[in-house]
């Protein structure tokens, strides 16, 4: 069954004395779009994490957030960036001495200064914490993937009673085309009458000029088609892997015979069965945009 591409999963766990919690969001996108955002510290796991994301999702724009709790853990060391710390103080001085400003400069205040405190786990195993964060993104994926499959259902369900309309459409496309050439051969046979003066009237000719008129309007060929593309797209619907651009693909085969029927069709009937096509289709496209 179909996936919609937005969707929301989350999953918290443990490594060690680390609490760990794992957000997925997601929303449409042409293709796969990850963005990962989990401490400065640890963003040496960062292509680990959006490696397992590819493996699970195909398409759509996910941004994954990780976030690492360390308050119970008893491994955290705060250093002093000494370099860093000596350039703020440097630049205060200066700016004090130039202007002739108070160096009014506190150790809360310079510890406030970006990176002049750097916070640090000791001896963290990053190879287990990679591998914790694994097991709880999986977790993550599973709920995401449920609300995913959830609204792929509905859409599911949308799609479906719209190809069910669209099939109904062709079939009166299929009823009205003899219907045309019929009423186009009583409309000849009519003005021939008139221009000859109700003399006799060539049934040849009114038989020739009605195949070719049957020829050019007939939408047996394009109608033929379009029951092949609503079997394909129902197979496509039912299946589990990600199918999104196969029927993107399929639905402007859809337009492109829906396009030749309106510019074969002559009278107000078909033109109105075929704008009625149009809307349907072009109502399953959109929703076609949330599909995986």
């Amino acid at each position: 069954m179909i996936k919609s591409m937005t969707g929301y999963g989350s999953a918290k766990g443990s490594s060690g004395k680390l609490e760990i919690t794992v957000e997925l969001r997601s929303v449409n996108n042409r293709f796969l779009d990850c963005g990962v955002k989990l401490p400065r510290v640890y963003t040496c796991l960062e292509d680990g994490i959006k490696a397992r994301i590819q493996k699970s999702i195909s398409r759509g724009k996910v941004d994954v957030f990780i976030t690492i709790d360390a308050s119970k853990a008893d491994d955290v060391v705060i250093e002093v960036n000494e370099p860093v710390a000596d350039a703020y103080m440097a630049a205060l001085k200066c700016l004090s001495d130039k202007y002739g400003i108070p160096n009014d400069a506190t150790a809360m205040g310079l510890a406030r200064m970006q990176d002049v405190l750097a916070v640090t786990k000791r001896d963290t195993d990053v190879e287990r914490l990679g591998a914790d964060i694994d097991a709880i993104l999986t977790a993550a994926i599973d709920d995401f993937n449920t609300m995913r499959a959830r609204e792929g259902e509905r859409l599911y369900d949308d799609i479906s009673a719209r190809a069910d309309e669209i099939e109904r459409l062709v079939g009166l496309a299929e009823e009205r085309s003899p219907q045309t050439v019929a009423e186009y051969r009583e409309r000849l046979e009519a003005r021939l009458r008139e221009v000859l003066e109700n003399n006799s009237v060539d049934e040849t000719r009114i038989v020739t000029e009605a195949a070719i008129f049957a020829d050019k309007t007939a939408v047996a060929e394009e109608t033929v088609r379009l029951r092949s593309h609503l079997s394909q797209l129902r197979s496509l619907l039912k299946s589990d892997e990600p199918v999104g651009r196969k029927l993107d693909f399929l639905v402007q085969e859809f337009n492109r015979e829906a396009n030749t029927i309106g510019s074969k069709g002559n009278d107000v009937q078909m033109a109105r069965i075929v704008v009625d096509l149009k809307s349907e289709i072009e109502k399953v496209r959109e929703q076609i945009q949330n599909v995986e």
